[in-house]
C-alpha cells in the first residue's frame, strides 16, 4: 500500500515507519521540519513537509496514498489551547485525506470513560477521533494508556521519578486504575490493521493484559532496577504542584508535564474486549515491557548517538539528560584528516596512558581496586590497534567502526554502566571533527551523586584529552 505517517520525528511512528517498511509497503512521513528525518535509516522512503495546522500544506502529502496513520498531538504547544489545535488539525486531516480519496485513517488516540472523569488531554484525544469521522473518512481508532518503552513520554516520567526520588511524595490519586501497554503490542495493532478488514471504522480499546495502580506501576519498575522505594500520600498535591516538582527533577518538556500529570487522575481501562478477539494478540506482561524498555537496543535517542554521524555540529560541548542516561560530548576541531585523528584515539591507554591527567585515570584505578574492582593496569593486547572484545585498562571496546569510531564500556565499579566513545568525524571544509562523548545511566540516587561529583572534571580532562588526540594527529601528518 502507499501509507502516509504523520509523527514520523515522534516515538511512536519513528518505530512504526521501519516496520511498515519491512512489510513492503510504500511510505511517505508528513513532518513540519523534513530535516529531522533525513538521519533516519529508512530506505525507500518519501518526506513530504505538511503542518496538520495547515490544511492547504496537507494535500500534496496525500496524493496516491492509500491509507494514512495519524499519530498527532497538540501537547508540545503547551497546556493553553491544546484542545483547539487537536480539534482544527483532526478537520484538516480529515478533510485532505477526503479530498484526495484516502481509504482509511487509522488513528491512535487516548483510553478512558467520558461517564467517569476524564482529563482534558484525554477529552481531546478522544473528541480527535470524532473530528476524523465526521470528515467522513474510514476510521480505525485505537484508544491506547500510558505506553511503556523507552522514549514514551509517559514511561520516562516513571522513570526519572522513580529513579531520583527515593521517597516519592503523592496525591492520593496515586491508587488510579490504569491498564499500561507496551510499545511492541502498539506497534502490533497499528500494524496488523491495515490487512484486517474488520478493524475498517472500529473504535478499538486496547490495553495491557494487567490492571495496576499508578502506585503499582511505579514500584514495578523500582523492582526492575533494584531500587527500594517509599511512598508519602500528601492530601494537597494537586496537578500544578506536581508538575513543578517534576519540571525540577526530570528532563522532560515543560509544556507535556502538567497535561500528563492532569492525566492520571482518569482511570483508564479496558471494558470492551472486542481489540483482543479481532486481534488475538499475546499481550506483554507489564514487568516484561519493563525490562524491554530497559534494554538498549538501538531504537532511541540514546542509540543514535552511538551510532555517530550526527550532522551539521560544530565545535563545543552539548550536555544531554535523555531516556535515563547522561550524555556529554565535547567536539574539537583539527586540520587532520578523520584517519588520522582515528588512528590517534585508537592508540590510548596501555602502556601511552590516557594522553591527559594520567595521575587522575591512575588515582580511578587504585579507588577501584580497593573495593575489588578490575582498575587500570591491565593494559591492552596490540599498541595500535584494538577489537571489539579487547581489554583496554578498565575498559573493554564494545565497538570498532574503522577509520571512525570507538566505543568503550566501562568495567570498573560504579553506580551505573557507563561508555567513552571517540569518533572523528569530516568537515565540509577539510579537515575533522573529533567528538569524545561520554555516557552513564545512573542507578538510583548514588548514580546521581556519582555522576554530578566527577562532573567538574570532565571538562578539564576531556578537553585536554581531545588536543593531546589531535596534536598527535597532526604531528603524524606533518612528520
Amino acid at each position: 500500500m502507499n501509507i502516509l505517517v504523520t509523527g514520523a520525528t515522534g516515538y511512536i511512528g519513528g518505530q512504526l515507519v521501519p516496520r511498515l517498511i519491512s512489510a513492503g509497503h510504500q511510505v511517505t512521513c508528513l513532518a513540519r521540519k523534513p530535516q529531522m528525518l533525513t538521519d533516519r535509516k529508512w530506505d525507500n522512503i518519501a518526506i513530504k513537509q505538511g503542518d496538520v495546522l495547515d490544511y492547504e500544506s496537507l494535500k500534496p502529502a496525500m496524493e496516491k496514498i492509500d491509507v494514512a496513520y495519524y499519530l498527532i498531538h497538540s501537547m508540545a504547544g503547551g497546556k493553553e489551547g491544546f484542545e483547539v489545535r487537536d480539534e482544527v488539525a483532526a478537520r484538516n486531516f480529515g478533510t485532505a485525506a477526503r479530498e484526495a480519496g484516502v481509504q482509511r485513517i487509522i488513528y491512535l488516540g487516548g483510553l478512558g470513560e467520558c461517564e467517569k472523569f476524564l482529563s482534558p488531554h484525554l477529552y481531546s484525544r478522544q473528541y480527535a477521533g470524532e473530528v476524523l469521522r465526521l470528515t467522513g473518512v474510514l476510521v480505525t481508532e485505537f484508544r491506547a494508556p500510558i505506553v511503556i518503552g523507552s522514549g514514551s513520554m509517559s514511561f520516562e516520567m516513571i522513570r526519572y521519578l522513580t529513579e531520583r526520588l527515593p521517597i516519592l511524595p503523592t496525591p492520593p490519586w496515586i491508587n488510579t486504575l490504569c491498564q499500561p501497554i507496551a510499545i511492541e503490542n502498539i506497534l502490533d495493532y497499528l500494524t496488523q490493521s491495515l490487512s484486517e478488514p474488520r478493524s475498517v471504522g472500529e473504535i478499538y480499546e486496547i490495553g495491557g493484559p494487567e490492571v495496576l495502580t499508578y502506585k503499582e506501576i511505579m514500584l514495578g519498575y523500582a523492582v526492575a532496577r533494584g531500587l527500594k522505594r517509599s511512598f508519602i500520600t500528601i492530601p494537597f498535591l494537586n496537578t500544578p504542584i506536581l508538575a513543578l516538582g517534576a519540571d525540577v527533577i526530570t528532563p522532560l518538556p515543560p509544556p507535556y508535564l502538567q497535561i500528563l500529570i492532569a492525566g492520571l487522575r482518569s482511570e483508564v481501562l479496558v471494558h470492551d474486549p472486542g481489540a483482543q478477539e479481532v486481534f488475538k494478540l499475546h499481550l506483554i506482561p507489564y514487568a516484561t515491557a519493563v525490562q524491554q524498555a530497559l534494554k538498549r537496543d538501538g531504537s532511541g535517542e540514546v542509540e543514535s548517538y552511538w551510532a555517530g554521524k550526527q550532522k551539521g555540529l560544530e565545535p563545543g560541548v552539548t550536555h544531554k539528560d535523555t531516556q535515563g542516561v547522561f550524555i556529554e560530548q565535547h567536539r574539537t576541531a583539527s586540520a587532520a584528516e578523520p584517519n588520522a585523528i582515528f588512528h590517534s584515539f585508537s592508540r590510548i591507554g596501555g602502556k601511552r596512558g590516557w594522553f591527559y591527567a594520567n595521575i587522575l585515570w591512575k588515582l580511578r584505578g587504585w579507588l577501584d581496586q580497593l573495593v575489588g574492582g578490575v582498575g587500570m593496569g591491565r593494559g591492552r593486547r596490540d599498541p595500535d590497534t584494538l577489537q571489539p572484545g579487547d581489554v583496554l585498562d578498565g575498559w573493554r571496546v564494545e565497538t570498532v567502526d574503522e577509520g571512525r569510531l570507538i566505543r568503550l564500556w566501562f568495567e570498573m565499579k560504579a553506580p551505573g554502566p557507563a561508555w567513552l566513545q571517540f569518533e572523528a568525524q569530516p568537515r565540509p571544509d577539510g579537515g575533522s571533527l573529533l567528538n569524545v562523548t561520554a555516557f552513564f545511566e545512573p542507578h538510583g540516587i548514588h548514580g546521581l551523586v556519582y555522576w554530578f561529583t566527577l562532573y567538574p572534571f570532565h571538562s578539564m580532562i576531556f578537553n585536554g584529552m581531545s588536543r593531546e588526540i589531535i596534536r598527535r594527529a597532526e604531528s603524524s601528518i606533518q612528520s
